[in-house]
């Protein structure tokens, strides 16, 4: 029986409130075709979770199947699977939504060919596709020259627009909310999951009253104790807190695929001088740390002097990666502005517009006094004259040891 390959769900429902104005999304789209100009592309295929969202406002839900966003000169068109029916053209900024079924195996093909008519070169992002994907590509489209377009669509991404810059601030917020309510819950013999989910609800609720329009997905919270803090990304277990013990917050709010993170050291009722000695040169880097977040700035050279505070006192050794991070869209599970890293690789120069994280590590091994992860973690927003700093969550030993 032959089945239908393409279903059509444009006009099922109303579009709903988007997420920025349609001002906004013209923009990031208008500059894609300004790269697209450069590289002499007819037109850019995106696939990834980061660029479709950052480009249509549409955050997909993977499941084994192919997405994509098509921009041209013209115009572009989302490319969704039919389980999702007409949530992405809902959602998807341009207005054009075209949706494949799962009738046969080529159908994704399908649909990207019926939106690439004449297009000579593409522009595809080499950092997402898959050698399954790419060998398909050029077997599907022969008469089409493949041009990697992944890199300078990161650099767009990379400076905030004032809305961007808006929506991370009320993000951010949110975030503290998170870290707020971490501290509520925490006490000893709670368990780490308890203390979690009493963070998450908290930011989840605050999300669905600041975006009553919004989706509401993938916010969660990290809140690791003793021996789990060793690891910045350790998930939460059931084990239960004890008196003396360490703490990490890790508060993650998302909305609309974009991504915000508070996380600080805490100390359940009790720390030792030992603790709160490697804390506080922890939080004197961080201090610092944030002092050298300013236009010009390149960040190896940030990372370098922060090594250089280590060094003093013997703990370089114990930092385990980069000093912090452009924010935007990303998640745990996609999507990263590589360019963007206070690491000593990343010779990036800061400029006014970009965001970015100050987050020090140090891990002190089990068998050493004063054993666990020591992070701070703050978002500044780069100005044309220095920094704003959006997180407000108190730190150090004289905030952050709770219940003493």
């Amino acid at each position: 029986m032959n089945r239908e390959r393409l279903q059509n769900y444009m006009g099922n429902g109303e579009r709903v409130q988007p997420t920025f104005s349609p001002k906004e999304m013209q923009r990031r789209q208008d500059a894609v075709r300004g790269v697209m100009r450069e590289l002499n592309l007819d037109a850019a295929l995106f696939t990834s979770y980061h660029n479709i969202c950052y480009l249509s406002d549409f955050l997909y839900c993977y499941f084994g199947r192919r997405y994509g966003l098509i921009i041209d000169h013209q115009g572009s068109a989302t490319v969704s699977a039919g389980i999702d029916g007409g949530q992405p053209w809902r959602r998807s900024f341009g207005g054009k939504n075209v949706t494949y079924t799962d009738w046969q195996k080529d159908n994704y093909f399908h649909a990207v060919r019926g939106l690439t008519k004449g297009v000579r070169r593409l522009g595809i992002e080499f950092d997402h596709i898959n050698l399954d994907t790419m060998v398909l590509l050029k077997s599907e489209f022969p008469e089409m020259e493949f041009v990697d377009i992944a890199q300078p669509a990161m650099q767009l991404r990379m400076v905030k627009s004032a809305e961007e810059i808006s929506h991370i601030i009320q993000m951010t917020r949110i975030a503290d909310l998170g870290g707020a309510a971490c501290c509520e819950a925490t006490k000893a013999g709670v368990a780490e999951h308890e203390v979690a989910l009493h963070s998450t609800a908290t930011m989840v609720r605050e999300i669905a009253k600041t975006w009553p329009h919004g989706e509401l997905m993938d916010t969660w919270t990290w809140f690791q104790s003793g021996i789990n803090t060793d690891g910045a990304h350790n998930p939460v277990t059931s084990r239960k807190l004890e008196r003396g013990d360490i703490l990490s917050l890790n508060c993650f709010p998302m909305v609309a695929g974009y991504y915000v993170a508070l996380e600080r050291t805490l100390f359940c009722e009790r720390a030792s001088a030992e603790n709160i000695r490697l804390w506080e040169i922890n939080c004197k880097v961080h201090d610092r740390g944030k002092e050298l977040l300013v236009p010009g700035a390149k960040c190896s050279d940030i990372a370098k002097e922060l090594n250089s505070i280590y060094e003093q006192y013997q703990l370089l050794q114990y930092r385990s990666f980069g000093y912090g991070h452009s924010f935007g869209v990303l998640c745990h599970y996609y999507g990263r502005e590589a360019g963007l890293e206070l690491r000593e690789d990343c010779d990036t120069i800061l400029e006014p517009g970009m965001v970015v994280s100050m987050e020090p590590m140090i891990t002190i091994p089990n068998h050493l006094p004063g054993a666990g992860g020591y992070r701070e973690h703050d978002i500044l927003v780069i100005t044309k004259t220095g920094n704003h700093n959006i997180t407000s969550h108190p730190y150090g030993p004289e905030h952050m040891i709770i219940g003493a």
